[in-house]
């Protein structure tokens, strides 16, 4: 018990040291190429914090088991706005851009619809519909790159080269990967060794797990004064949980939805609702701690309900 309470701590180190490094060399690539933060969040940052998700979601299509590859994607897209953007912006508000308001947010949505709107439709989603996820994320990310405005007010930072930028964003996204695991696997068998039910491992420390390099990277963020980069990840990994994992899940084989309920699909739908609440009502265009308050308090009331009905 004491090796796994240590190993414990040692995984919670190496993940927010590796979300320092993250934060730090994705920043200094943006710099860099004058790209702006939301952008290397969305694509970087996004895919690299994604890939627990997506392999979670392959190892599902692959074993046949359509159910984990859509519900670890529906899990997590909740889980990444209610829970880790509420956080993040009770911790300091998020700016949102006007490029978020026109682009990003309305993507986010869209595709979020059109998941949900194939799936129910046919009751799967089809090797077809599966390409043509990947094809609009190839279009997405295009567009992204070629309508990108870097952003004069965004935080100054330490001038880097381009060989340290990358190392530190490689470095960061192995220390959140294996900081993790670590923390994941040696919280689950701790839980069982003091007779913590299986339910509840399940609600909380399985269905953070996948998500917890998010968390790390936008808290830091936040803390760093780099809100877009921190919008960018969560957008950008909805975004490739949709387009991306499912969309190469799905030509692997089918994705059935009868395990998504209508609960599921609700508080999904009003996740992104929320988001765009925050830049609609005038407040500054900022995701602020009134947001923030809507929103963990969705998700706990998700929580509870998945607690009742597992």
């Amino acid at each position: 018990m004491t090796v796994s309470i240590l190993l414990i701590f040692l995984g919670l180190a190496l993940v927010v040291f590796g979300a320092d490094f993250l934060v730090d060399g994705a920043s200094a690539i943006a710099r860099r190429f004058g790209v702006s933060e939301f952008v290397i969040g969305l694509t970087i940052v996004g895919f690299g914090t994604s890939m627990p998700e997506l392999v979670v979601s392959l190892t599902g299509a692959i074993e046949g088991n359509a159910d984990i590859s859509v519900g670890n994607v529906v899990g997590s897209n909740i889980m990444n706005v209610l829970l880790i953007l509420g956080l993040t912006a009770l911790i300091t508000p998020i700016a949102i851009s006007a490029q978020n308001i026109r682009r990003d947010i309305p993507v986010t949505l869209g595709v979020t619809l059109l998941m949900l709107g194939l799936g129910w439709t046919g009751g799967s989603l089809s090797r077809i519909e599966g390409l043509v996820f990947l094809l609009l994320f190839a279009g997405y990310i295009f567009w992204s790159f070629k309508t990108d405005k870097a952003d004069a007010e965004e935080a100054p930072g330490k001038s880097r080269s381009l060989f340290m930028a990358i190392l530190l964003v490689v470095g960061g996204l192995a220390a959140l990967a294996v900081g993790g695991r670590l923390f994941v696997d040696n919280a689950v068998g701790f839980a069982h060794s003091v007779g913590v039910s299986d339910k509840f491992i399940a609600v909380t420390l399985l269905a953070g797990g996948t998500s917890l390099p998010e968390l790390a990277t936008c808290i830091v963020a936040a803390i760093k004064k780099r809100g877009q980069l921190a919008l960018g990840n969560i957008l950008g990994s909805n975004v490739f949980n949709i387009l991306l994992i499912l969309g190469i899940s799905a030509s692997i084989t089918p994705l059935s939805f009868a395990g998504i309920k209508w609960v599921d699909a609700g508080i999904l739908v009003l996740s992104m609702l929320l988001v765009a609440f925050s830049a609609l009502t005038g407040r500054n265009n900022k995701v602020d701690r009134f947001d923030a308050a809507l929103m963990l308090a969705a998700e706990t009331a998700y929580l509870v309900w998945l607690g009742v009905n597992l």
